[in-house]
């Protein structure tokens, strides 16, 4: 009885992860907007490296949005985010509770699993472009 619980669970799991991409990259990409755009809030006074950081989050975000060129986007995303979280975070404390990098730390460790895993059944990558 278990076995068929965890098969049926497994048969659903391609399509969670591409939800969980989705999301995130929603998520994601809500940090860019808010840089340039002041949505959904103000964002913060910008300098050369918001503006570059506002470009790789709108970009990367819709990319991984739409799930096209999943993994080589992950990749630069995660990497993104560990120098944020190093640059940033660190310097207060090492600790995410302390320092308020739980996010960066989050969003890092997500993409790179996303390197790995791919964007799922629902995305650019597994549908037009024929590759995961």
């Amino acid at each position: 009885m278990a076995s068929m619980q965890m098969a049926s669970l497994e048969r659903w799991a391609p399509y969670v992860l591409s939800v969980v991409r989705i999301v995130f990259a929603l998520a994601f990409l809500e940090y860019g907007l808010e840089k340039f755009f002041g949505f959904p809030g103000p964002g913060p006074e910008m300098t050369p490296l918001f503006w570059v950081q506002g470009v790789i989050e709108i970009v990367g975000g819709s990319l991984l949005l739409v799930g096209a060129y999943t993994r080589p986007v992950a990749f630069i995303l995660s990497g993104d985010m560990a120098v944020a979280y190093f640059i940033t975070y660190v310097p207060r404390s090492f600790y995410p509770a302390v320092s308020g990098g739980g996010e960066a730390l989050q969003f890092c460790f997500l993409f790179f699993y996303m390197i790995f895993a791919g964007g799922g059944p629902l995305s650019l990558d597994a549908t037009v472009l024929k590759r995961d």
